[in-house]
């Protein structure tokens, strides 16, 4: 059986026709754009994927430039690997996870540097890899782990969770109405090992109709809580400021509410030169500020790039540029 989820997992990452007609970059052209990409210039790719944006990149950063690129699952980085061959030198994958980007730079004397992108979510290949258990649409084992080494999967979460915990995970995360209602049926169904074990406790409780699949943000809560991903992020954000060289650039795209409501306060927060409450008369955190915003409001996909890709559609895109005199 792991034989075969390898397989299917390797398949899907691969650069096989099926493979490469699910795999888009969103909103590719205005990431390159944002992240102001010119030759000699030395970037990373904290979501390195099938390499699909780092490709763009590497192709506008020489001569001369490089790119370092970090992904969290093993299989993405050897299929990335594959795809920028090309590059040489020019490219350095990593395997782990964003969430060590200053870590993983420093020790490589990578830095600084003048842009870092992050496209978070879920790749259009590993939604497309049924072994992994990310899909609904699919009948496979309740995992859901972007690296095969992190010992917490989906179905621990939902067989070892008490009610109150599974529902405020459900609510935190994927911000479902109904939470309680899915994590009491969750638990009457229990155990529950397959994703569609899962979607048939979901709708028991949610019932039908609605604009988006019943089980939707039940699959979404799970995955970031398996993976931790607003914890990882929050501090990734704060790790990818400190290694930004003046006037170098931060590209997040992501893709609900949770990630972009935390990049934009982020952003915001970093722009302030000071934060303490209005109430204070003067100054006393001493805070100042790093960043500019470089995009006013949030950059949404064109309707052609929705009709391309249609997963593009809750995409939102935000930048800002390192002060000169930061801090």
């Amino acid at each position: 059986m792991k034989h075969r989820r390898k397989s299917l997992h390797r398949r899907a990452l691969t650069k096989e026709p099926e493979a490469e007609a699910v795999h888009v970059p969103v909103l590719l052209e205005t990431a390159v754009e944002m992240l102001k990409v010119r030759p000699g210039g030395r970037y990373v790719d904290c979501t390195l994927g099938a390499g699909g944006h780092a490709a763009a990149i590497l192709a506008r950063c020489l001569p001369g430039g490089s790119l370092l690129g970090m992904d969290a699952d093993p299989l993405a980085i050897e299929a990335a690997r594959a795809r920028l061959a090309e590059y040489g030198s020019a490219v350095t994958p990593v395997n782990d996870n964003f969430g060590a980007v200053a870590e993983t730079c420093l020790s490589r004397h990578f830095h600084p540097v003048d842009g870092i992108l992050f496209d978070l979510g879920l790749s259009s290949l590993q939604l497309e890899d049924a072994a992994r258990g990310f899909s609904f649409r699919f009948d496979a084992p309740l995992d859901m782990r972007f690296s095969p080494g992190q010992p917490l999967t989906a179905a621990g979460i939902v067989n070892r969770s008490s009610e109150g915990e599974l529902a405020d995970i459900l609510r935190r995360y994927g911000e479902e109405p109904r939470s309680r209602a899915i994590a009491r049926r969750i638990i009457a169904r229990r155990p529950v090992e397959t994703t569609l074990q899962l979607v048939a406790a979901v709708d028991e409780a949610a019932g039908p109709g609605g604009r988006i699949h019943p089980a939707t943000r039940t699959f979404q809560a799970l995955r970031m809580a398996v993976n931790g991903e607003l914890t990882s992020l929050e501090s990734a954000l704060e790790q990818a400021n400190g290694l930004l060289a003046p006037g170098g650039r931060l590209v997040v795209i992501s893709y609900h509410s949770l990630e972009d409501r935390l990049v934009k306060q982020f952003m915001q927060r970093e722009s302030r030169d000071c934060l303490c409450p209005p109430e204070v008369p003067r100054c006393q955190c001493g805070h100042r500020a790093t960043l500019k915003v470089v995009t006013r409001k949030a950059v949404t996909p064109s309707a052609a790039e929705v009709e391309v890709n249609p997963r593009s559609r809750s995409a939102k895109l935000r930048a800002a540029e390192r002060l000169v005199q930061a801090g």
